[in-house]
């Protein structure tokens, strides 16, 4: 449904993406992850139209966007990070503005624009979009983004400015139009909220696609080369003492408390060793990987 072959944009002579390929099936949550100032606003401007590459292209159920811009628009919808409206014109009105460019009816924008604005929880609501909260600015954005009932929807920082209730609101719907079929882009630097609601993630720094595929696939990816050690946390009553064994590759101290990084799990043997030199063992646990600090020590490097 989306695609980019070899996508670049160049700002002064710097590259703002650099050689993206990407892909996301149809049907698909798909969450574009990276910091801030990694390229991920720049990609969804070309995939939707908004500005040209520089090189490669990028397509969007078959149509390339380049060539055939207003195709596209007709087919997507889009939330950008910082969502503006007509603030002397109520929300209706607003929606009503933008359903004109799709070419819909009187009765065809008045039912679905109250759908929307129900949909949002804005039903009702009266006063001017120059009086809205930041939160509300945001529900009505994503009734813009779906006013044409896209096939194909991209969503930049969508939560930014969202309360609690709103971002479980904003997940709910996102789940919803994926059952519906719909493709959602999902722009974010915030990893909990891409965890939370999307089925597959791609990982950019600095213009350049690092990963792509399920969280955990992406994590083993980005994993240190000793991402496949096992790391064993121990913890006990007297002061833990030096321990030899040939599968071990390192140990972190910290008072009674260690975490032993080996070859294999070496549990059994680590607590026959402790209970020959009389140490009572309060926890010793297999600790799992932490995809947060896989990624945050995958855009350091």
């Amino acid at each position: 449904m989306i695609r980019t072959e070899n996508l670049a944009k160049v700002y002064n002579g710097k590259a703002a993406v650099d050689g993206l390929d990407l892909e996301v099936g149809e049907g698909e949550i798909f969450g574009f992850l990276g910091p801030n100032g990694a390229g991920k606003s720049t990609t969804i401007l070309m995939l939707t139209g908004m500005i040209e590459p520089t090189g490669g292209r990028c397509l969007v159920d078959g149509i390339e966007v380049a060539k055939d811009p207003l195709k596209v628009k007709k087919i997507i919808g889009y939330l950008p990070e910082d969502v503006g409206f007509y603030g002397n014109m109520t929300g209706e009105q607003n929606l009503d503005y933008f359903a004109r460019f799709y070419g819909m009816n009187a009765k065809e924008r008045k039912e679905r624009i109250a759908e929307l604005l129900d949909l949002v929880h804005l039903g009702g609501v009266t006063q001017k979009a120059g009086e809205y909260s930041r939160g509300m600015k945001q529900r009505l954005g994503l009734a813009q983004a779906l006013i044409n009932d896209p096939r194909v929807l991209f969503l930049d920082e969508p939560t930014a400015n969202l309360d609690p209730e709103g971002v479980r609101e904003y997940r709910d719907l996102v789940e919803r139009l994926a059952g519906e079929g719909k493709t959602v882009f999902v722009s974010s630097h915030i990893l909990s909220e891409v965890r939370a609601v999307c089925r597959t993630v791609g990982l950019l720094a600095k213009g350049k696609l690092v990963a792509q595929g399920t969280l955990d696939e992406v994590a083993r990816t980005l994993a240190p080369s000793d991402g496949d050690a096992v790391r064993i946390v121990v913890e006990t009553q007297e002061h833990l003492p030096d321990i030899e064994d040939t599968e071990l590759l390192a140990v972190e101290r910290n008072g009674n408390r260690a975490v032993f990084r080996a070859k294999t799990d070496i549990r059994d043997r680590l607590a026959a060793s402790l209970l020959e030199q009389g140490i009572h063992v309060r926890e010793m646990r297999i600790e799992e990987p932490d995809i947060e600090d896989i990624f945050m020590a995958a855009y350091r490097r």
